[in-house]
């Protein structure tokens, strides 16, 4: 998460930093974002780390790589410099304390849904922080018709579809865009849960649960990375590279 930072938000970080490294979702999602990067080389950008939950991960996936750490939050930064094998910096998506095409590589997982952040300035500015043909990966939850109750704990203000994402994408500037759904095959789970089981003062989605069902749920989305992407679910995962020269058009 990255943006404004209000009291209600201090308790999701401290939730996320409990239970990211056993919680099904964390450990799926970190292996997509692991997935995605598997091009990656150099040094690499999390704009947006929360607790470092995804760079400890990463650092044991892939030692190669020279790990950064971005976030706006100064409590959740402090968690993330101990947990996390990476220079964490406090600071703002919006305005990155970077020069010009220092990274070769860069994430930002569930950051552009947050009401204190500009899509638009937040992809010019990780336009800006990577170098010619740098890769970038892209988390946001999927469907504006599913905002619930989480939503409104973390201050998300948006929801997106594919096709909204590759507009952002390509209007600031990427190109070789690749847009996939993922968390499919428990995305019924997830509308019956959040539309209709929950209440509105329903308790934050960012919470242990008991460890057969969390190892239930995580076999499931696992198996999923090895089956054809389907056409929705509760997240989307976005791959996308600056043009190599300023004549490299193709999208």
């Amino acid at each position: 998460m990255c943006g404004k930072a209000p009291g209600m938000e201090s308790q999701e970080y401290a939730l996320m930093d409990a239970v990211e490294h056993q919680l099904w979702w964390y450990r799926v999602l970190h292996l997509h974002l692991t997935d995605a990067l598997k091009p990656a080389q150099g040094r690499l950008l999390d704009a947006g780390c929360g607790t470092g939950g995804f760079l400890a991960r990463l650092h044991e996936a892939r030692p190669d790589l020279v790990l950064e750490g971005l976030e706006f939050d100064p409590n959740a930064a402090a968690i993330a410099a101990e947990k996390a094998q990476a220079t964490i910096t406090q600071g703002s998506i919006l305005a990155m304390p970077y020069p010009p095409a220092r990274f070769d590589a860069a994430i930002s997982a569930d950051v552009l849904c947050h009401d204190g952040v500009d899509p638009a300035q937040a992809l010019a500015e990780l336009h800006r922080v990577l170098k010619p043909d740098g890769l970038l990966v892209l988390n946001m939850p999927a469907y504006a018709w599913m905002a619930s109750a989480h939503d409104r704990r973390v201050h998300n203000a948006r929801r997106t579809t594919p096709g909204e994402m590759r507009r952002w994408l390509a209007q600031a500037g990427f190109v070789d865009v690749q847009v996939r759904f993922w968390n499919s095959l428990l995305f019924p789970a997830m509308v019956l849960q959040r539309k209709i089981l929950a209440r509105g003062d329903a308790a934050s989605d960012v919470a242990m649960i008991s460890p057969n069902i969390n190892a239930i749920l995580l076999a499931i989305a696992r198996m999923e990375r090895h089956l054809p992407a389907l056409p929705w679910g509760g997240s989307i995962l976005a791959t996308a590279r600056l043009p190599r020269s300023s004549s490299d058009t193709n999208a």
